[in-house]
């Protein structure tokens, strides 16, 4: 049997101005709010749970948007499973949490030219061009 990948569920999460959350990490990466799945939690439930710890928002988990491999050091390599989400209006602004260098919101025009794992671009392409439906 072969090695088994963690589960890194993230999501893609527009405030009114349609501006996407983002965190720097560590690696000086931009990278969308969430966390590895947890034993007793649906993949819902653990985006939900990390956008709160990483922002203060709380958020609804919205649609499936993408699945990926992300390799962030050589050999580690992380399975991402990416969900756009929904922000109550009137959310206050996010907050920085100790697990992320930086916290911010950047308009969809931005995005291309971050620091950022391209499969993280692509899902936030693709929740910005379904208009944060539902």
């Amino acid at each position: 049997m072969g090695k088994l990948w963690p589960v890194s569920v993230k999501g893609v999460v527009l405030d009114a101005e349609k501006r996407v959350l983002l965190l720097r990490n560590e690696r000086r990466e931009w990278e969308l709010p969430g966390g590895r799945l947890e034993e007793t939690e649906t993949p819902e439930q653990c985006v939900v749970r990390e956008i709160s710890e990483e922002s203060g928002w709380t958020a609804e988990a919205g649609p499936l948007l993408d699945t990926w491999v992300y390799e962030p050091l050589p050999g580690a390599k992380v399975l991402i499973v990416t969900y756009g989400c929904r922000l109550p209006e009137n959310s206050p602004p996010p907050r920085l949490s100790h697990e992320h260098q930086e916290i911010a919101l950047f308009p969809p025009e931005e995005i291309d030219s971050l620091t950022m794992p391209e499969g993280y671009k692509h899902s936030i392409r693709t929740w910005c061009r379904r208009g944060n439906e539902m």
